[in-house]
């Protein structure tokens, strides 16, 4: 590796880990604030809810890398060609490749590095918070029982909780159950606690009373009691079976979804360009490369025509972005698409790389002209 090459692609290496730990904080951010409420309201630990937000980070990393690589090739081209770097070494005999080279290496990396995400950290990433945002949801039903307000828990079942003490005791409860409308009744305790049995999530009350009213008679009955434990969700074996969504599925699923008999085949569609997706979309970094080398290093280098250029790259990889999802929302529905998400991407690539490996034309300079009387 030359000298030149070493020196552009450190830099790329630099500006891609700035980037890339920029956007994956701003994604980061704006998808904690999904369960800021849990911790708030809801009693989400801490470590759940870092847990939680640090498995969803590598689902959107495949689509930052790109868009970060892009980035930093731009501007690092950019300021080589408004610096005269790159007219110094293409005056000293540098190929077209060569100046290329740097980012061609940082694609080729990114390419890599998007399918060690997609075909094995994101689904085992998502899969796994899909099952922990399951056992919060149906395992850790304390969570649901916000203070001051009126919580169901369950189909027929509204629980208050007047206040939750820092062990966990909860004080000043009221159920109300008429998941048989022919028998409802009314259960108030002065306090209680949660249990997560095998079973399912029950409340032990203590000191309190049972009230039910005849329908027949109108009459009000109230049992009072020391101790009484309600079951506040069905068993959990009757609990529905976890959908598994495309994204936490291996290729080996998606493109044969037959072996899965809970599916329907209006899901076939959607899981087959969802495998392609994963095939397709790491070369959209080597895409938007390209599309940035052609516009800024293919012909003569001027400063009067690089803010042109950069414009230029943006909008087609704009255009080529709005395309991809355009054609994975359409191949969705209709298979016989999916042909033209290969296309999206070999198109820019191949075109891309005739226009930067294409020699610059030199300029003619005009003959002197004859002075007259000489």
């Amino acid at each position: 590796m030359d000298g030149f090459t070493r020196y552009v692609l450190r830099q790329l290496l630099v500006g891609m880990v700035l980037v890339t730990v920029a956007l994956t904080c701003v994604f980061w951010l704006t998808q904690s604030l999904r369960f800021i409420e849990m911790i708030v309201n809801r009693g989400l630990t801490a470590g759940a809810f870092l847990r939680l937000t640090m498995l969803l980070l590598p689902n959107f990393l495949p689509v930052i890398l790109p868009i970060a690589a892009f980035s930093v090739v731009l501007f690092t081209y950019s300021r080589m060609v408004s610096d005269r770097e790159l007219v110094v070494m293409r005056a000293a005999g540098v190929s077209q490749l060569a100046l290329a080279k740097p980012a061609l290496i940082l694609s080729a990396l990114v390419v890599l590095l998007g399918y060690a995400f997609n075909l094995y950290i994101v689904p085992e990433s998502y899969k796994a918070f899909r099952v922990l945002q399951w056992d919060i949801r149906y395992s850790y039903s304390h969570i649901l029982l916000n203070e001051g307000s009126f919580n169901t828990v369950a189909a027929g079942i509204t629980v208050y909780v007047r206040e939750r003490a820092s062990d966990g005791q909860l004080k000043g409860i009221l159920v109300h159950d008429r998941r048989d409308p022919d028998k409802p009744f009314t259960l108030m305790a002065e306090r209680g606690a949660m249990i997560d049995a095998e079973d399912g999530a029950r409340v032990v009350m203590f000191n309190g009373n049972r009230q039910h009213v005849d329908k027949a008679t109108n009459r009000l009955s109230i049992l009072y009691f020391e101790r009484y434990t309600f079951d506040l969700e069905t068993r959990r074996g009757a609990a529905p079976a976890r959908y598994r969504e495309a994204r936490e599925r291996d290729l080996d699923e998606l493109f044969d979804p037959g072996k899965d008999p809970t599916l329907s085949r209006t899901d076939y569609g959607k899981f087959k360009v969802e495998g392609h997706r994963r095939l397709v979309s790491p070369w959209y970094c080597l895409a938007y490369i390209m599309i940035g080398l052609a516009c800024l290093i293919s012909g003569s280098f001027s400063r009067r025509t690089q803010s042109r250029r950069v414009v230029l790259a943006v909008v087609t990889v704009v255009a080529v972005q709005v395309a991809m999802l355009g054609l994975d929302n359409v191949s969705a529905k209709e298979n016989d698409w999916i042909p033209l998400m290969y296309v999206n991407v070999l198109v820019p690539i191949l075109a891309g790389f005739a226009i930067t490996l294409r020699p610059p034309r030199r300029r003619v300079a005009p003959a002197p002209t004859a002075v007259a009387g000489t």
